[in-house]
């Protein structure tokens, strides 16, 4: 299994942020094929503070390649289009390679 991460910086308006990515941005996400399943939520350093970035997804899939082909498909392609309606700042992506 192969793990896509998308790091994001703290919002101006977390509130804001939230609420669009659960309603709007997951249903574009979820219509990415070959994705198996997917975790996100607001995020913190260990001790609860502010940490380095303020919201993560975590999307798995089975492969490298099954992210690239997700990507770009038409809905992956909605779904990179979809960031700037809610992250003024560009979201840090990685792949990790899940080597249970």
């Amino acid at each position: 299994m192969s793990k896509l991460v998308v790091l994001y910086s703290a919002p101006e308006n977390p509130e804001k942020f939230a609420r669009y990515f659960r309603e709007t941005h997951m249903p574009l996400v979820r219509k990415m094929p070959g994705l198996k399943d997917a975790v996100y939520g607001p995020s913190t350093s260990l001790d609860g503070a502010a940490g380095a970035f303020s919201w993560t997804f975590i999307g798995t899939f089975d492969n490298l390649k099954a992210i690239h082909d997700a990507l770009g498909s038409p809905a992956g392609q909605a779904v990179a289009a979809d960031i700037p309606n809610y992250s003024p700042q560009a979201p840090v992506i990685l792949h990790v390679d899940d080597e249970k």
